[in-house]
């Protein structure tokens, strides 16, 4: 077989005359090749190291220094003011053969200007740090913006003007502040008032006042120790208290999915989507490897922390039985591919040379004409990532710890990322509202067993050419796993391309060796354990329902003209929307940003506020005027908007509460405080979507190239989960997720609420409503 042969670098003979090495010359090349790649990619990363390192500084920065303390010696000008003369006397004698006082002169200007060089990098971060810790521009109206924010935003554009690398701020970004526990106590103690009678907040002001003035000073010396020792005292403890130390199953209540374009369908062949997309990745991977994406940057100013980016390939989560642990390699050079009921192992290279999409194509469809059955156990093998993780952390140990299982299993493991070939068809159609909602329950979820829930992502191809991502949540956030989407997606459609019969655009190379398939032994106690998870997760997927639709009276340029922000208006319609259903309000979860800061992550926007509560009160009331509805409404937004700015400045109230929580675990104080207010249920939790992050073409001349945003699970299993992209001027999509099981939720039924919520509050303003 041609990819037997190409495996095997030299061949043997015993003769007698003793032993005939023959050797491959196509595979030697083969290594050849693998051994230069290797060490231009670490050629490259020092090379990065160094640019990074001395960032907003440059080689060409320090040779201009050197030159200018040379060229003033020459001309009889000492700008060192005598150090030059001092470092010359510590250069001892007789240490080269060359050295004459010209050369001993010389290098004591060069170690001069080094260290005046390197100074000044240092002067400039700690400057810039300075700089990017002012947060009042935040919070200035907006066209009101102050001399001193003018001022700070020509500053910070000076010390970044230099074009950055993917990581050359993080050293410059400011810590995430420890806030004061009685500012936290507070904004608190405010955030729960809408949700508590008069009888259960003097109880709570009461335990929050003994935490405050007993148990709290102790934790927080302890957080602020922290503070001072890591880049960032919450993101560790989130990984791996939230995420890792988790052990019920990942599918549904941790993992979340990213839909395709909805509206265009650039091919619907199987396989040419998918080698088109396959290698969009690896060219963002390239890139990611080389630091040539620009850094995320907040009005175009201010950079964002990219440390998530870095485990977005070659990374799985491996369980454990205590806690899971995310393993990253630094390159990877083939996926994983599920079809049928079989694995495959897709190299991704020939050589040092990344596969064309031609060829990645006719490597799928060579996975897809394989009519070979799969092995057995084979086929719901990946149910086990679907499952228990202490169960499969069990199964992983007892049965592929060693021989082929082991080898199968590293191939899966050690891959970029993991694809799953589906056998259905799933798309939206404007038509049929259900078949949003059948898109996103294939997409969270599949059959249990055709996804690899531990991958950082599986990518999904359905038959008819639609994609999707099934994103693990513990090595990054939504935005991260968005910012690839969005580059691969406009990639794949404005720049490879396809032929007008759908496929891949070049001439593929026939003599590529097919796809591997993996194999496996799997005893029938294996066997037994994968059955057990696969129904474990089989009831968690039946369990869920899922209504994703497109909201189409207006989006965000109509909102606009209510002079509010789209976000705010969103939050407070879920608010109307969610009283109306279930006939009370509830703690709302709206994650936000901390990326201003080195290694943020997220922190809470407690969207269920007093103002928000007062207006949706004299909503259900019916009975004020417009002008009065109005002006509740304006109080709720510039209220959320408040709340939203100080989650993201470092001043929310969840992740300093968490993390208190967490010192007083391991310092062993119990807090009747902290317990309760850990233990209360998210009910609503939501999430914005982002989108256009990168600019990879023009919405307005695309119009119907929209992304549908992506979902989640319920995190209450009587609550209700809604994520939502507020896609473009004219739509936002919706996706709300709630449980079967529970009497008190129904997904459709919110969401119906959830859109006259909108259409109500729009006409409070008088927004007339676009045409579908």
């Amino acid at each position: 077989m041609a990819e037997a042969h190409q495996a095997v670098a030299f061949q043997f003979t015993v003769t007698p005359d003793g032993v005939d090495f023959r050797l491959s010359r196509e595979a030697l090349k083969h290594i050849y090749l693998s051994g230069i790649n290797s060490w231009k990619k670490r050629l490259i990363r020092i090379k990065n190291g160094i640019l990074r390192g001395v960032y907003p500084g440059s080689p060409t920065s320090w040779l201009v220094v050197v030159m200018a303390t040379v060229g003033s010696s020459y001309c009889k000008v000492d700008i060192s003011m005598g150090l030059v003369c001092r470092i010359q006397k510590y250069i001892p004698d007789g240490f080269s053969p060359y050295q004459t006082p010209q050369t001993k002169a010389l290098l004591s200007m060069a170690i001069f200007s080094t260290g005046i060089w390197a100074t000044g990098i240092f002067f400039f971060r700690q400057t810039l740090k300075l700089l990017l810790s002012y947060h009042g521009w935040m919070f200035e109206m907006h066209g009101q913006t102050s001399h001193v924010t003018k001022i700070w935003a020509v500053c910070v554009r000076l010390l970044s003007s230099r074009r950055p690398m993917l990581y050359s701020f993080q050293t410059s970004l400011p810590k995430l502040p420890v806030p004061s526990v009685a500012a936290t106590i507070q904004r608190y103690l405010d955030s729960v008032r809408p949700l508590l009678g008069d009888e259960d907040y003097y109880r709570m002001e009461m335990l929050a006042k003994e935490f405050q003035d007993n148990t709290a000073p102790r934790l927080q010396k302890y957080l602020v120790l922290k503070s001072w020792w890591a880049p960032n005292y919450v993101s560790d403890w989130w990984e791996e208290y939230i995420y890792l130390r988790g052990r019920s199953p990942l599918m549904v209540n941790s993992n979340y999915y990213a839909m395709d374009f909805v509206l265009v369908r650039p091919t619907q062949v199987q396989a040419a989507r998918l080698g088109n997309i396959v290698h969009a990745m690896i060219l963002y991977r390239r890139k990611l490897d080389r630091e040539e994406i620009k850094p995320m940057m907040a009005l175009g100013l201010v950079p964002m922390c990219s440390y998530q980016m870095e485990r977005m390939f070659n990374t799985t989560r491996i369980p454990g039985k205590e806690t899971d642990l995310l393993q990253h390699l630094g390159d990877s050079r083939h996926v994983a591919v599920y079809h049928k009921g079989r694995f495959f192992k897709v190299w991704l290279y020939e050589g040092t040379q990344l596969l064309k999409p031609c060829d990645l194509e006719m490597q799928f469809q060579r996975i897809l004409d394989d009519k070979s059955p799969p092995q057995p156990g084979e086929e719901k093998l990946a149910a086990l990532t679907a499952g228990g993780r202490v169960e499969w952390a069990e199964a992983r140990q007892a049965f592929f710890s060693c021989g082929k299982n082991k080898a199968a299993l590293d191939a899966i493991e050690r891959a970029a990322f993991f694809v799953a070939l589906d056998e259905e068809a799933h798309h939206y159609d404007p038509e049929d509202e259900a078949s949003l909602s059948l898109y996103g329950k294939a997409l969270l979820h599949g059959h249990c067993y055709d996804r690899w829930f531990d991958k950082s992502f599986t990518l999904i191809a359905f038959k008819n050419g639609h994609l999707g991502l099934n994103t693990e949540h513990a090595w990054a956030d939504a935005p991260i796993i968005g910012h690839l989407w969005e580059f691969v997606l406009g990639t794949d459609t404005f720049h490879l391309g396809y032929t007008e019969t759908g496929h891949c655009l070049g001439t593929a190379n026939l003599a590529l060796a097919p796809p591997q398939r993996l194999q496996w032994d799997i005893p029938e106690q294996c066997q037994a354990a994968i059955e057990r998870s696969y129904q474990v997760a089989k009831a968690l997927a039946e369990d869920v329902e899922l209504y994703c639709f497109q909201f189409l009276p207006f989006g965000k340029g109509l909102i606009k003209k209510c002079r509010t922000s789209p976000d705010a208006f969103v939050q407070i319609a879920l608010q109307l929307a969610y009283f109306r259903d279930r006939g009370k309000f509830c703690l709302t979860y709206e994650a936000s940003m901390t990326r201003m800061f080195r290694e943020g992550r997220t922190e809470t926007v407690r969207s269920c506020t007093r103002e928000s509560s007062a207006f949706v009160q004299a909503m259900m009331e019916g009975c004020h005027m417009k002008a009065d509805l109005q002006d509740l409404f304006r109080k709720a937004s510039e209220k959320h908007q408040h709340m939203y700015r100080l989650a993201m400045t470092g001043a929310g109230i969840d992740r300093h509460l968490f993390c208190l929580y967490l010192v007083s675990k391991y310092l062993g104080v119990k807090s009747p405080f902290l317990a309760e207010v850990l233990s209360e249920p998210w009910r609503l939790s939501t999430s914005q979507i982002p989108q256009f992050q990168i600019r990879m073409f023009d919405p307005n001349q695309y119009p119907n190239h929209l992304g549908a945003g992506g979902g989640f699970g319920p995190v209450a299993d009587d609550g209700y989960g809604v994520s939502y992209m507020i896609a473009g001027e004219n739509t936002i999509f919706f996706h709300v997720s709630s449980k079967f099981s529970s009497s008190e939720t129904n997904a459709q039924r919110f969401g119906n609420h959830i859109r006259q919520a909108l259409l109500d509050i729009a006409d409070l303003f008088r927004v007339p409503k676009a045409t579908n």
